[in-house]
């Protein structure tokens, strides 16, 4: 087990990938040319670049949560992306990571867990799987998501204006949106999408992320026509955040496995839309994003 806090590198013969321990986040992913294809962090508008989310995806009502007859504060989208994971194994095209829990953890989230996230670069595709084993003897609640933020326009020539996503099926359902505490408001709003294809434009993200709730896809296309694009997949998410900072050189395509809190709720953490409950002694939680070049 390695406490490095070195990035760690994978390469295959089309992608170069490195991931942070810090939060065992993938900071940087560029083409054979070189090029960036992921943001890269600049603190002027975000300095995240793709983070892990757990045990909660998005806010609580009042920064925190019940459980039984407990109270606990936790911070947006859990605390994951802010520790380091032990690298547990590393080659040229795979790595490994793991964040147990510890008392830090136990103060916020008071549940026996292991969070592994494993890399796989093979050709122009990376794969990353999270998986949250309950170690414990009692049930515990958890979600888990992906945020990666990718470059917009990607660099590849194209005008920003130019880029979309073309989802894998016709998207006809109405979107969810957040409050001003960054909760789920109640009244579903008309989808961007027409058809299949969603136009990037700035003024979608005025009032924050676009969240798909009623999703179809379970993959989409990002990019201009005209040029390279990158596809998304995710097999097992049940909900897609979008989301950028109007002007900023990223968009975030986000699978996720949980959502906010709704505006006004107070129930414990298992009524949480999206939280699944883990069976007790090696109960597990696993959910894949496929991350792909395409020419």
């Amino acid at each position: 087990m390695n406490a490095s806090t070195a990035w760690i590198r994978l390469q295959s013969g089309q992608l170069t990938a490195e991931i942070d321990p810090l939060g065992a986040q993938l900071s940087v992913l560029r083409d054979a040319a070189g090029r960036d294809l992921l943001w890269d962090g600049d603190p002027g508008f975000w300095n995240g670049r793709a983070p892990i989310l757990f045990p909660i995806i998005g806010a609580l009502n009042g920064g925190h949560y019940r459980w039984g007859a407990q109270t606990f504060p936790l911070s947006r989208h859990g605390f994951a992306r802010g520790r380091r994971f032990d690298v547990l194994r590393q080659q040229t095209g795979e790595a490994l990571f793991r964040l147990p829990a510890d008392a830090a953890t136990r103060a916020v989230y008071p549940f026996e867990f292991e969070l592994d996230l494993h890399f796989e670069l093979r050709d122009a595709e990376l794969r990353v799987t999270a998986t949250a084993r309950n170690l414990g003897a009692d049930p515990m609640p958890a979600s888990l998501g992906f945020h990666p933020a990718f470059r917009w326009p990607l660099p590849y020539g194209q005008a920003r204006s130019a880029h979309s996503l073309d989802f894998d099926a016709e998207e006809p359902s109405p979107v969810r949106r957040l409050d001003a505490q960054g909760l789920l408001l109640p009244e579903p709003q008309a989808t961007p999408v027409v058809g299949r294809r969603l136009m990037l434009d700035d003024a979608l993200f005025e009032k924050d992320v676009v969240i798909f709730d009623r999703l179809t896809s379970r993959r989409l296309r990002y990019g201009a026509v005209g040029g390279p694009n990158i596809e998304i997949e995710f097999p097992d998410a049940r909900y897609l955040g979008l989301w950028s900072k109007p002007g900023a050189g990223f968009i975030c395509i986000e699978p996720w496995r949980g959502v906010a809190d709704p505006t006004g709720f107070s129930g414990d953490l298992r009524e949480k839309p999206g939280m699944e409950l883990l069976a007790g002694k090696r109960g597990t939680l696993i959910t894949t994003m496929v991350i792909r070049r395409i020419d």
